[in-house]
């Protein structure tokens, strides 16, 4: 019956309001909504608590469907993918929170691809910007209380009462004289129903599920084995291919002799594709050594002499201009040299830099795809299914609206599964096959063919005034652009926002201030990494904050809360409490520090003080981490706590360990020996605390990770007096 709705859904979605139907097999309830996506979310958190569906402007297209079946399973089919963020748990309880539904009965199903399921900020089907809670707080919770109020219809009528005398708890109607329906009972007669004009919200101290940490429900399969992820995708007559992909970026392929890849038992064929050379085999080990055994022909292109000093050399001759403003406050940069000539002010001026960094999702790359006459099937871990279609239609030919994607479980997405590198591999290999091919890389291979999070070259300038006040701000951003590449259009007057928010519209007061960004793009190919700009902003901005404090004289905490007293109140609190749970200011174990830093992004605010020591060789060894987050109103605090914690887990990665260095125009780093991830033995205790807020959620899967860097760095400067300007950081670093 699902698999029905699935199949339906999209092609009735042409009726304004919620659409109603009766017509699945073994009948039922399904109401059609609207999931705005963040563009809509501000104005969504300040509708009114009454909602009419009917009275919504212009043409409805539902993008998510609830079912309530005869068998009294509620099922919610939602367009977004879980990787690891929690939304088959958290969406299903925005609605049944109002539903008053039987939590055990309601399950989230993962929706096909199709226009319907467009997300308008992107233009496209797609899961990113920590929008999945936010854009569906009101949306579900009114398609909840509609389906409510239409069960709680049906049994009035069934009962000859007035609805207002019937009440709901765990899927039953209740009525006067101890009568009572279950949901599924009611289901059919409450399709017939027209929707109400009108529906009213439960007021949130009446939540029962809402705020609770409720168990996820995709755990017990995940660890079972039974969950099933890209790499478990099984079809019948598949094949497996191991693609050598160029050892450069730009370079091609000359020419390649492939006699004894072909002689190996087990391979079945070899493919030149658009970005290497394949191997195709009845297994992945098979397919390997094939690849292994090709003598392939390198054009090296135009970028073989690449390296890590050419690219901080070009962002160094970029940052010779000026650069586009992206934000001003009072007279911006020309308060810097009136403020400077002030009697007892002092100047400061620092230079960031950040490297390039891989994804390093827990499961590599892969896709299934099998490409037939008239249509494409694509099984596979991805953010972006509307790219899945347009990709493999134009590859095999044919419409988007023909290729049918199956959305899998994603082992880590982080902003890496957007791209269809894999996807497109995937199909043009089934395309030249005529079979079923599974497209399966390496860890070197997914570490040397990323879309990285780009590098950057920060320069900054402060002024403070004879009493240690902030007078003066400007921050210069050199990098590249990830929109320039993904979405040009997005790129206006020379500002990519993605490379300038966390750096523009600060939380802190600041009576001049004035933020520009100089793109300048590189070779290397640079995509959407969790948090995106925030995580290398927040390094830069937290850092020099942190240095005035010193150079005022200040405590660095003290010197936050002076900044945001008259600045953001929501970053005020999270300052204080942090700093009052992390013990700020007492005494610690003999050779620990603390560092602090604070960041908004994404709607939710989080500050970390991060509790580190350094030993006699430079290793930085984080010991605590405590956070507090205000992320608005709380679906499942379990989740935020889980959240938060891998955000820490995933920056502080970064910010101890990894780089992307260059050499030959090409990736240095292949597996986890010389791109290091945290080990257990190294993770440090992550406390969280959650400020209550009645504010509309914020996202989650983001914003615990762009504090984290900044925190420790603040904390190695207290340990060892040495300012670190860059990441990683590194034990030679502190020795210089």
């Amino acid at each position: 019956m699902a698999d029905d709705l699935l199949d339906m859904a999209p092609e009735t979605a042409s009726r304004r309001a919620f659409l109603k139907t009766s017509a699945l097999a073994g009948g039922g309830l399904v109401l059609g909504l609207m999931l705005p996506t963040a563009s809509r979310v501000a104005q969504a958190a300040a509708a009114a608590p009454l909602f009419n569906p009917l009275a919504e402007p212009g043409a409805f297209s539902p993008n998510a469907y609830v079912r309530v079946g005869s068998d009294d399973q509620v099922t919610l089919v939602v367009d977004k993918s879980e990787m690891g963020q929690g939304v088959m748990t958290a969406l299903p309880m925005l609605l049944a929170e109002e539903m008053d539904a039987d939590w055990p009965r309601v399950r989230l199903l993962q929706a096909g691809a199709h226009e319907a399921y467009k997300n308008t900020l992107l233009g496209m089907q797609a899961t990113g910007g920590s929008t999945s809670v936010r854009s569906s707080w009101l949306p579900l919770r009114r398609a909840g209380a509609t389906a409510r109020a239409m069960l709680v219809q049906a049994a009035a009528q069934r009962w000859q009462v007035d609805a207002a005398a019937c009440s709901v708890e765990a899927g039953v109607v209740r009525g006067p004289g101890g009568r009572q329906a279950r949901f599924g009972e009611l289901a059919e007669d409450a399709a017939r129903l027209p929707v109400p004009a009108q529906v009213r919200l439960k007021d949130p101290k009446d939540f029962r599920l809402v705020g609770r940490p409720l168990a996820r429900v995709d755990v017990p399969e995940k660890t079972t084995g039974q969950a099933v992820f890209g790499l478990d995708m099984q079809i019948p007559g598949m094949l497996i291919a191991s693609v050598a992909q160029p050892p450069a970026f730009g370079a091609t392929v000359r020419g390649f002799d492939d006699s004894a890849a072909r002689a190996i038992p087990g391979v079945h064929s070899v493919h030149r594709i658009s970005d290497g050379v394949a191997v195709l085999a009845q297994d992945f080990w098979t397919a390997r050594k094939g690849r292994d055994a090709l003598k392939i022909d390198w054009n090296p292109g135009p970028n073989a002499a690449l390296d890590d000093a050419g690219i901080m050399a070009l962002f160094r001759k970029a940052g010779e201009q000026p650069g586009a403003v992206a934000w001003k406050v009072g007279e911006g940069e020309a308060a810097l040299a009136p403020a400077a000539a002030a009697a007892g002010a002092k100047a400061l001026h620092a230079e960031y830099a950040l490297p390039f960094l891989a994804h390093a999702t827990m499961e590599p790359m892969n896709c299934t795809a099998f490409v037939q006459k008239d249509r494409v099937d694509i099984w596979g871990p991805t953010q972006a299914q509307t790219m899945n279609q347009l990709v493999a239609g134009k590859i095999a030919g044919l419409p988007p609206h023909a290729v049918h994607v199956h959305t899998t479980l994603l082992g880590g997405g982080f902003g890496r599964r957007f791209e269809q590198d894999f996807v497109a591999q995937a199909v043009e290999l089934s395309k030249a096959s005529g079979k079923p091919v599974k497209v399966v890389w390496t860890r070197e291979d997914d570490t040397r063919h990323d879309f990285y999070r780009p590098a950057n070259l920060h320069r900054l300038h402060a002024v403070l005034d004879h009493d240690g006040r902030l007078q003066a701000w400007t921050h210069q951003i050199v990098g590249p652009s990830i929109f320039s590449r993904v979405f040009p259009q997005y790129v206006k007057d020379g500002i990519d926002d993605t490379s300038v928010q966390g750096a523009v519209k600060l939380p802190y007061a600041m009576p001049n201030a004035q933020t520009r960004y100089v793109l300048c793009n590189t070779p290397v190919p640079v995509g959407f990494w969790r948090s995106v700009g925030h995580s290398i902003t927040a390094f830069t901005v937290e850092s020099f904050i942190d240095e005035l404090a010193h150079a005022a004289g200040a405590d660095p905490y003290r010197f936050r809360r002076e900044l945001l007293v008259h600045g953001d109140q929501r970053a005020l609190g999270t300052l204080d409490v942090a700093a009052r749970e992390a013990g700020w200011g007492k005494a610690l174990p003999a050779g620990h520090f603390h560092g602090i830093a604070m960041h908004e992004s994404f709607g939710s605010y989080v500050t970390e003080v991060a509790e580190v020591s350094v030993d006699a060789q430079g290793q930085v060894r984080v010991h605590r981490v405590t956070c507090a987050v205000d992320c608005g109103q709380v679906v499942n605090p379990d989740i935020v706590t889980a959240q938060i914690q891998s955000a820490v887990v995933y920056g502080l990665t970064a910010a101890l360990y990894d780089r992307i260095d260059l050499h030959a125009g090409g990736v240095v780093q292949g597996n986890f020996d010389k791109y290091r991830m945290l080990r257990m033995d190294s993770a440090p205790r992550v406390d969280v605390h959650i400020l209550p807020s009645t504010q509309a959620p914020g996202g989650l899967g983001e914003p615990g990770t762009p504090p984290i860097a900044p925190a420790v760095a603040n904390a190695v400067f207290a340990a060892t007096g040495k300012r670190l300007r860059e990441l990683p950081l590194r034990p030679d670093l502190l020795k210089t």
